[in-house]
């Protein structure tokens, strides 16, 4: 149609980019956008508080792999949604935040107008990797084309488009989707070879990978079981090799036996990945002492042998380490060509699999009594759940255990806001990717506290009739922070807040609700919660599942 306004266009511009789900909250500056939201074909999954929005686009771009998006009001809509944004800025993922903004008269001028922000745009800027404003009506389509090019041909960070009020009633005779996006950067043939020839070299390889190389496990396990390299990921990129592979040491840069291994390696090529300061705390009990190599227990890895890069952010090949040769490419299109280099020829580096069981086994030792309990408790949940559930944990001591032990045997299941590290994220993102998903099983493990920062959403989810298991670890406390406190001979001020009733809590919002003490009793607690209407709070309180006080 020629005459739509361009709010009217919007939901068809989003449709014609593939949108078919948005998350939001109506308010008095966006209601045009919702006037041809139906008519387009567009879903919209109605949330408690904007945050939730952000982490629920968050969730669906992950599980999806496609962009997520949040469609929420100007100003303060914008400010509650700014922590998500900038999880999925951090963490890599295409979340679209589409909101109105003031009238463009307005814009900057400070006049107490309702819901003004001075300056919408730069308010998101360091958390999106575009932020725009559209001052006119054809500027939307352009606007929307940028970050549909971002979400394909670059680090896939969020965008950030801004509409004022006026530009949105403004009409808006044509808005169609550009049909020939830019594509992920491919591999340089003379780079390629390169590489090749290192690995033709090496006698103790070890690949790296990180949340950019998900889409690329097919080629990397070819590339694996080529050279007999071992290969180590980030929580990001847990499970693009099965964890259970020989080869495998799954998400371990936390534990200084591999990171020894690394150390000792004569070549390492990380495919994807920052290697991000989270991913590298090492959590064993151990001193820089005669029996450590002090290097092993900086932020930073120690490599001994030749490092090769390989990302599509030309920031992260240059940052923090000088390696020997950078690649600019997409994960997948560089492991396809340097298997294609490698051709038919025949490694005789000795096979890892011993070496990599005997590091497995040392890795499992470092865990301490609480993480041994929170492994038990992973195990059980583990077994309860289909290989290809998606689980999205919070920031929470068990969800830290569990990006190390929880086992993952396919790409993008394990689901963590590693960077940012905000407390809330797990049960929004999780009705994110149920919607994105829903012939798949989706939970959450959740903390005590983390759960209260987005309590509302269990409203969302008991809406949506979504059979998400919620397993609520509960130790009555702050229990990372505190445990710093008294290592750190601080005055334990705050950490041990009173909860809530979580049994009331549960019936107020009409979710399910058990508390289980056993690992059998929580396998079948998670199984059954898979086939139920409505979201599960399955309930352990930590005093049952070790000597610690609960």
């Amino acid at each position: 149609m020629t005459d739509r306004s361009c709010g009217e266009q919007i939901p068809y511009l989003l449709r014609d980019y593939g949108v078919d789900t948005v998350f939001g909250m109506p308010g008095v500056h966006s209601l045009e956008f919702y006037r041809t939201l139906e008519d387009a074909g567009v879903r919209h999954i109605g949330v408690r508080h904007e945050q939730g929005a952000g982490f629920m686009a968050d969730g669906y771009a992950r599980a999806a792999r496609r962009p997520g998006v949040a469609m929420i009001i100007s100003g303060p809509g914008v400010t509650n949604a700014s922590t998500a944004i900038g999880q999925a800025y951090s963490d890599s993922v295409p979340v679209l935040l589409l909101t109105a903004a003031i009238s463009t008269e307005d814009e900057g001028m400070g006049r107490g107008m309702l819901h003004e922000i001075t300056d919408q745009r730069g308010l998101s800027a360091p958390i999106t990797g575009l932020s725009a404003m559209a001052y006119r009506a054809a500027q939307v389509p352009q606007h929307f084309a940028r970050a549909f090019a971002r979400f394909g041909a670059e680090r896939p960070r969020p965008v950030h488009i801004s509409v004022p009020i006026d530009v949105l009633e403004d009409p808006l005779p044509k808005a169609q989707a550009v049909t020939s996006l830019p594509q992920a950067p491919g591999a340089d043939p003379a780079r390629i070879a390169e590489i090749a020839d290192l690995l033709r070299g090496a006698t103790r390889p070890v690949i790296l990978a990180g949340g950019g190389a998900v889409h690329a496990s097919a080629a990397l396990t070819q590339l694996v079981e080529m050279t007999g390299a071992v290969f180590v990921t980030t929580v990001a990129g847990k499970g693009i090799l099965p964890e259970s592979h020989p080869n495998s040491l799954g998400s371990t840069l936390q534990r200084l036996p591999t990171c020894g291994e690394i150390a000792e390696a004569d070549l390492v090529i990380a495919f994807g990945t920052e290697i991000s300061e989270p991913d590298l705390y090492v959590t064993a009990d151990v001193e820089a002492s005669g029996d450590v190599d002090p290097a092993l227990l900086e932020p930073k890895l120690a490599m001994k042998g030749k490092f090769v890069r390989v990302d599509i952010d030309a920031d992260v090949l240059i940052r923090d380490y000088d390696p020997d040769i950078t690649l600019l490419a997409d994960a997948r299109l560089a492991a396809e060509g340097i298997v294609a280099a490698l051709g038919e020829y025949s490694f005789a580096s000795a096979d890892p699999s011993a070496r990599v069981a005997a590091m497995k086994a040392a890795n499992h030792a470092t865990l301490s009594p609480l993480e041994q309990a929170h492994d038990k408790v992973l195990t059980a949940v583990r077994a309860g759940l289909p290989a290809n559930a998606l689980v999205y944990a919070d920031m929470t001591q068990i969800g830290y255990t569990g990006c190390v032990t929880f086992p993952v045997e396919q790409p993008a299941c394990w689901h963590f806001p590693m960077g940012f590290g905000t407390l809330g994220y797990a049960l929004p993102a999780a009705i994110g990717g149920q919607i994105a998903c829903p012939d798949r099983a989706v939970a959450v493990v959740m903390g005590d506290g983390g759960f209260q920062f987005t309590l509302a959403e269990l409203a969302t989810v008991v809406e949506q009739r979504l059979p998400i298991p919620i397993i609520l670890w509960d130790n009555d406390a702050l229990g990372e922070i505190a445990d710093f406190m008294k290592a750190r001979q601080i005055p334990q001020i705050d950490v041990y807040p009173e909860n809530p009733d979580f049994e009331a809590m549960a019936g107020a919002y009409r979710a399910g609700y058990v508390t289980v003490t056993s690992a059998e009793a929580l396998t079948s607690a998670v199984k059954a919660a898979l086939t139920a209407d409505r979201p599960t709070i399955i309930h352990l309180a930590q005093g049952h599942w070790t000597d610690e006080d609960a």
